[in-house]
């Protein structure tokens, strides 16, 4: 998440020089929170919320309770960690619906901060849930937010009460009253109220916006901040706090490059939930927020779980095993290829979903020169062949590849390199589903694929013969071992050698191959 890079590149560095050391000193610990507290200060977290942070990490890493299981590097990690996850919010809070129908969610924020798009958004993630929302326009003084209101319901499929033209015309307080009655009647289970901010705070905007959480009864008042907002985040949600008190926080602009110490200061301030976190421009980019994961990505930990969830949502489970059943009879074609390009993209971006794997911090190069229209390009290159032609690739000949060509606006080159690369997966997917241990090219023998019950006692001789020649001639031995080829150097992890025992972390080679499979080699 490019909000926490800067944050999380320091405090990785910061662990990494951790790993060396066989035991914490009080000098180790002390220069490590050191390191913390100018990491936290320079992404603009709150000064109260970074001393409390810094004084009780190093407290419990100087306490003998530390996991003694765990290297020096690991123990601070762990400690971080759980207290990044105690600063976030602790614990997971969603969205409290009313007994009787509707449920009323109130918008607060100052102008600009998102609460329009943001509105748009949780409507459409409504929907998708079973309720039947409807966005009510009662900021009546912003130019045009109305309209732009407008545009969004429609984009989001959402019903939209808006009564008056805006632009400094109609009473706010009065529309927001009448929209609850009007959702009420119509039988809308959720009314989002959108109501309008200010370049900065003032009396009249906290009154305006007391006066609509009195006559509405709100069972939520989400307050909108800006990621990017900085050292102001803390006075601002203090601020309607005591104006207008809220329910629960809605990071906005988590994709953009603010540093992050929004999200580390509202919820350690103000004591309120940080409830949902929009991570992009389009009306899907809006995430529950899970401190604990959220706390995992700063540390380049990845977030996993959230990868998954949004795996589930995309793809079809019933299409998948048809799917797997195809790579196993070797009946996989270019069409089924771009039918899971096509169900991939709408997990979102690439970038997004690779940058959730653990340790691709540290890889934000590679991350970058990922060019996800190649994904559109490869698209337009099968969308110009004949069913035949998908069906069969043997069948692609000289003259056929140059119309495809033709056909998809790229070359012939890119043709071939995208068919020979789709018969090497399908050969690659072909051996998984028949639990064998595919080999990529450039890559070797993928890690865990080996068939299920193979004898450990059988590999440990062979991993143990593979060590070196045992030939009794000292000259013979020393040829024989030199032209072995090179061991493989165990997996870095993330930067302070977490999870050392586990997975191995993605590599270069790994990033290039994704993007080869999707795009041009």
């Amino acid at each position: 998440m490019a909000t926490f890079g800067t944050l999380s590149d320091r405090l990785t560095e910061t662990f990494r020089n951790l790993r060396t050391k066989g035991k914490l000193s009080a000098a180790d610990v002390d220069g490590t929170v050191r390191e913390i507290r100018r990491a936290l200060l320079d992404a603009d977290v709150a000064l109260q919320v970074v001393k409390e942070f810094s004084a009780r990490v190093r407290e419990r890493a100087l306490s003998d309770d530390v996991n003694k299981a765990l290297n020096p590097a690991q123990q601070v990690v762990q400690i971080v960690n759980e207290e990044l996850v105690g600063i976030l919010g602790g614990e997971q809070r969603r969205l409290a619906f009313a007994k009787t129908p509707p449920t009323v969610i109130m918008l607060a924020g100052l102008q600009g901060s998102g609460k329009t798009t943001f509105a748009g958004k949780l409507a459409r993630r409504l929907e998708k849930e079973g309720h039947t929302p409807i966005l009510v326009a009662a900021d009546l003084q912003r130019p045009n937010a109305v309209n732009q209101l407008q545009v969004v319901a429609e984009r989001a499929g959402a019903a939209i009460y808006a009564p008056e033209p805006g632009n400094g015309v109609g009473d706010p307080v009065r529309v927001a009253r009448d929209g609850v009655e009007h959702a009420r009647r119509q039988q809308h289970d959720v009314v989002i109220i959108d109501t309008a901010g200010r370049l900065g705070v003032d009396a009249e905007l906290m009154k305006q916006a007391s006066d609509i959480r009195r006559v509405t009864q709100p069972d939520e008042v989400l307050f909108v901040i800006d990621a990017m907002i900085g050292q102001d985040a803390v006075n601002t949600a203090k601020a309607f706090q005591d104006g207008v008190d809220f329910t629960g926080v809605v990071l906005s602009k988590l994709d953009g490059d603010a540093r992050g110490g929004a999200a580390l200061s509202v919820a350690s301030v103000t004591g309120r939930p940080i409830i949902f976190a929009s991570t992009g421009e389009g009306l899907e980019d809006l995430e529950e927020f899970h401190p604990d994961r959220m706390a995992s990505r700063i540390l380049d930990l990845g977030d996993i779980l959230t990868l998954i969830e949004q795996a589930q949502q995309a793809f079809d489970e019933e299409e998948a095993r048809k799917v797997a059943e195809k790579f196993a009879t070797d009946q996989f074609t270019l069409d089924d290829f771009l039918q899971q390009m096509q169900q991939l993209k709408k997990m979102g971006s690439m970038k997004k979903m690779l940058g959730m794997l653990p340790g691709m911090g540290q890889m934000k190069q590679q991350l970058d020169d990922f060019d996800e229209r190649e994904i559109d390009r490869t698209e337009a290159i099968i969308r110009s062949m004949t069913p035949a032609e998908r069906t069969n690739t043997k069948i692609l000949n000289g003259s056929r590849r140059l119309r495809i060509a033709r056909g998809s606006g790229m070359t012939v080159t890119d043709v071939n390199q995208l068919v020979t690369r789709f018969e090497q997966a399908a050969k690659m997917m072909k051996t998984v589903a028949r639990g064998g241990t595919p080999n990529i090219p450039g890559m070797g023998a993928m890690p865990g694929m080996g068939k299920p019950g193979a004898s450990a006692k059988r590999g440990g001789k062979k991993g143990k013969k593979s060590q070196g020649s045992r030939s009794g001639n000292p000259a013979k031995r020393a040829a024989e071992n030199s032209a072995l080829p090179e061991a493989p150097t165990a997996p870095a992890g993330s930067g302070f050698g977490l999870g050392s025992g586990g997975a191995p972390q993605p590599t270069e080679a790994d990033l290039a191959e994704l993007q080869k499979l999707f795009g041009k080699g």
